[in-house]
């Protein structure tokens, strides 16, 4: 296939993929609470992968198993509880939205913490974007309740993923990204992520039952199409393409978790759609190129 052509295809598909997670988990949380989701999914995506963790477990980077830590937590462990938590008062819609903060927040952590140069531009579209979460969380719902606590964990599971993402960039850039997944799952999530299911109380009074196969059902789809085969897809699309064109998925995923709550019935306030074109907003101004005798030199994990 023409590799133009493939990256488009690759990117609309992720697109989608990743921009269904959000209506997802809505829908499994009408079946498990929000604990079970999150341990599921990552339970799931741990045993489907063992088999490639086990076949290259002579691969393991010892020296770098820290940051191998590191990297699992914050990106695939504490945002799997996080969203499904927030979405318990937020709609599938808002949580799309607000997950397009995550470069935003790989800017910050990357200047703060891996010394990666930043520019003006980058810096007014990160203060761009954040006037558009304060609006978000200050908008309310259509009962004009506020919601700033489950906006604010949306926002720290944004961070967890930007952290994640700048030490896998920084620290295990050299490791095949279907075998580090694996090494995620497999090696370091299975047995949290089954101590975090018994504590929810999954196994208590566990029958089976329609409601319970359906659940299964939606979160295997999370766990299958929004980890598995999106990292693999993603892995695909950095290496055909620039990661300026891959990080575009995140300016459409907000599109696709929008009509998918739409289509269930979910309805975005005046306040809370400003709210988001202001976030795409600051996203595209800091996406914009720069003139050449205005753009520093910058690391690869910043080229957005």
């Amino acid at each position: 296939m023409n590799p133009e052509k493939e990256r488009w295809i690759l990117l609309i598909v992720l697109s989608i993929i990743w921009g269904s997670s959000f209506i997802l988990i809505k829908k499994s949380l009408e079946h498990f609470n929000p604990y079970e989701v999150g341990a599921l999914r990552v339970l799931i995506a741990g045993i489907l992968l063992l088999p490639v963790a086990l076949s290259n477990i002579k691969k393991f980077p010892r020296k770098h198993f820290k940051w191998l830590i590191l990297a699992a937590i914050t990106g695939n462990f504490i945002p799997m509880f996080l969203f499904p938590i927030a979405e318990t008062e937020l709609s599938s819609s808002i949580a799309g939205i607000v997950n397009a903060m995550m470069p935003i927040f790989v800017i910050i952590v990357g200047m703060l913490f891996w010394k990666f140069s930043t520019t003006k531009r980058q810096l007014i579209g990160v203060v761009i974007s954040f006037t558009g979460a304060c609006i978000l969380a200050l908008s309310g719902g259509e009962s004009g309740e506020l919601k700033v606590i489950p906006i604010l964990l949306l926002l720290l599971a944004t961070l967890c993923y930007a952290i994640s993402t700048t030490t896998v960039k920084s620290k295990l850039h050299q490791i095949p990204a279907k075998i580090l997944s694996a090494f995620v799952f497999s090696f370091v999530l299975i047995l949290p992520s089954l101590i975090a299911l018994i504590l929810a109380g999954f196994f208590n009074d566990l029958q089976p039952n329609k409601s319970l196969f359906i659940g299964l059902g939606f979160v295997s789809l999370l766990s299958i199409f929004g980890t598995g085969l999106a990292m693999m897809l993603n892995y695909r699309l950095l290496n055909i393409s620039t990661p300026l064109f891959a990080s575009t998925v995140t300016l459409l995923m907000p599109v696709v978790a929008v009509i998918w709550g739409i289509i269930d019935g979910e309805k975005l306030t005046v306040m809370q759609f400003v709210g988001g074109l202001i976030i795409l907003a600051g996203l595209i101004f800091l996406r914009a190129k720069t003139p050449k005798k205005e753009k520093p030199q910058e690391p690869e994990a910043l080229r957005f």
